[in-house]
């Protein structure tokens, strides 16, 4: 039996980084190592939104610690075959969200991943997306 993996969308990784949400972080705490993962394209949106704000040393270290404890898959060829496919099934369905939302859903399906974020717009993407939504107490 293969281990249920979680990619984290970039709200959610920056709730995480803020320090602020304790039942995000108990949720957190519950995956065991290993199984939790954030796409390239999540570190990219991360690493513009630290040096937007002058790279902070404290979401700067924040973002360290993040890094330690989880994966960053590569966006690579397989993603972006997934993301074409993903992209014409929402279109045909009348569907838009925002091309990183896009690519970062697309990353989770290619990977078999399930996306935990606190977008709402993800909730419009049908399967094989597979989202959770992990709620402050």
């Amino acid at each position: 039996m293969t281990q249920q993996r979680y990619m984290l969308d970039t709200n959610v990784v920056s709730h995480i980084m803020q320090g602020r949400d304790a039942a995000l972080l108990a949720q957190l705490v519950q995956v065991p190592v290993g199984q939790v993962v954030m796409s390239s394209v999540t570190l990219a949106e991360l690493e513009y939104g630290l040096h937007r704000k002058g790279q902070p040393p404290r979401l700067k270290a924040a973002m360290t610690q993040v890094l330690l404890r989880m994966d960053v898959l590569p966006w690579d060829e397989a993603v972006a075959r997934c993301y074409g496919v993903l992209c014409s099934i929402l279109e045909a369905r009348g569907i838009s969200l925002s091309d990183l939302d896009m690519m970062i859903a697309a990353h989770a399906v290619a990977v078999n991943a399930t996306l935990v974020s606190r977008d709402k717009a993800f909730a419009q993407v049908p399967e094989p997306l597979r989202l959770e939504t992990w709620h402050a107490a």
